[in-house]
């Protein structure tokens, strides 16, 4: 028999929900083992690209492979070479080869713009009335 009033295993599960655990998921995925030609962190790095080698140091194999986003943000890194990172390490982990995934990142637009007001470099007019003081004018 519960020492607690029965109302309050009711309140238990949603507070329970609301909870955060303090561990990181980075712990518990596997550390994969070296394969091909990748053989350290460094060559590792240097495969998936984007000068990422002279952005990350690790010490070790099982160190590296144990970095979360708060450890690469503690490194220094931007949001979107941790994001690329941690996408690379993941997609080894599956057993994937680097050059079947890594590639160069986007480059940048060459037409900046809002859509269809610019199109091929050149604005586009629209045939609309825009000055809502000649709408009204017109149509009385």
């Amino acid at each position: 028999m519960s020492l607690l009033p029965s109302w309050s295993s009711s309140f238990a599960r949603p507070l329970a929900a609301l909870t955060r655990s303090v561990s990181t998921a980075a712990v518990s995925r596997p550390v994969p083992r070296p394969r091909g030609a990748i053989i350290s962190t460094d060559t590792f790095l240097k495969a998936i690209g984007r000068e990422s080698e002279t952005k990350v140091t690790p010490n070790s194999w099982t160190e590296f492979w144990k970095y979360d986003g708060q450890a690469l943000r503690k490194a220094g890194l931007a949001v979107r070479d941790r994001r690329y990172i941690l996408w690379c390490m993941e997609k080894f982990r599956q057993g994937l080869n680097p050059k079947e995934f890594a590639h160069d990142p986007r480059p940048k637009k060459i037409v900046r713009g809002w859509g269809p007001k610019v199109q091929n470099g050149k604005r586009i007019r629209s045939k609309r009335i825009k000055d809502k003081t000649k709408k009204f004018k017109q149509t009385s």
